[in-house]
């Protein structure tokens, strides 16, 4: 199988080909601290850039990865519409991915914990956050504020990790917890591609209509009530 996944649920843009022989490419984008990324104009062009690194066509590809989320409101609609339109285009099939299960999976090792919680930066005081030990669901994703998370995982038996641009902005908090917070420029605060893939490879495509981002909360930006 060849496929190729994208993720902009965060602030990076993330690119990456699944090759036959288990190889992956990456491409990606990964702003300064503060800034919401430049999704619209970044992941395309990384995604050819992942596809020309790899020396894979577009006809060759087998399948279509995105991730769904939770994550920032603009990031995923870029994302999906990105996705959605490559895969009509392409005529190939769609697979939705937890952004969260996804950076969770990349932060997994030998020497990591247990419990490996996925932490979002949500803005509003609060995080998107789940959390898993191996393929078994700890905590459901749910947008929460960082005390009440830190709550929760102080009540999970197995040492727990915490990772993602929201555990670096909340780590106080979950380190009162005692949850293992990785340095602040630990790269299992990013999601990578290979746990993209490697999702994307595992998951069941679904209608292209039928893949929706996984927002967990109200946008920010409202239309005014008449």
């Amino acid at each position: 199988m060849i496929l190729l996944a994208l993720d902009s649920a965060t602030p990076s843009s993330v690119a990456g080909v699944l090759l036959a022989d288990g190889r992956v490419v990456e491409a990606r984008d990964d702003p300064p601290p503060g800034s919401r990324g430049e999704h619209a104009a970044r992941l395309l062009p990384l995604a050819e850039q992942a596809l020309a690194e790899a020396g894979v066509g577009w006809e060759e590809l087998d399948r279509l990865a995105v991730g769904v989320g939770p994550g920032g409101f603009t990031g995923l609609r870029i994302g999906i519409a990105t996705a959605r339109a490559l895969a009509q285009a392409r005529g190939l099939p769609l697979v939705p991915v937890s952004s969260l299960e996804a950076l969770a999976l990349g932060a997994a090792g030998a020497s990591t914990p247990p419990v490996i919680a996925a932490v979002v930066d949500a803005r509003r005081g609060e995080v998107f956050a789940a959390a898993w030990e191996g393929s078994r669901a700890v905590l459901a994703p749910a947008a929460l504020a960082p005390a009440t998370l830190a709550e929760r995982l102080r009540g999970v038996e197995a040492p727990v990790q915490a990772v993602g641009d929201g555990a670096v902005r909340f780590r106080q908090e979950l380190t009162r917890a005692g949850v293992a917070v990785p340095a602040d420029g630990s790269s299992a605060h990013r999601i990578g591609a290979a746990a993209l893939c490697r999702l994307g490879a595992a998951g069941e495509p679904v209608d292209r209509d039928g893949l929706l981002p996984d927002y967990r909360r109200e946008p920010d930006a409202k239309p005014p009530q008449r």
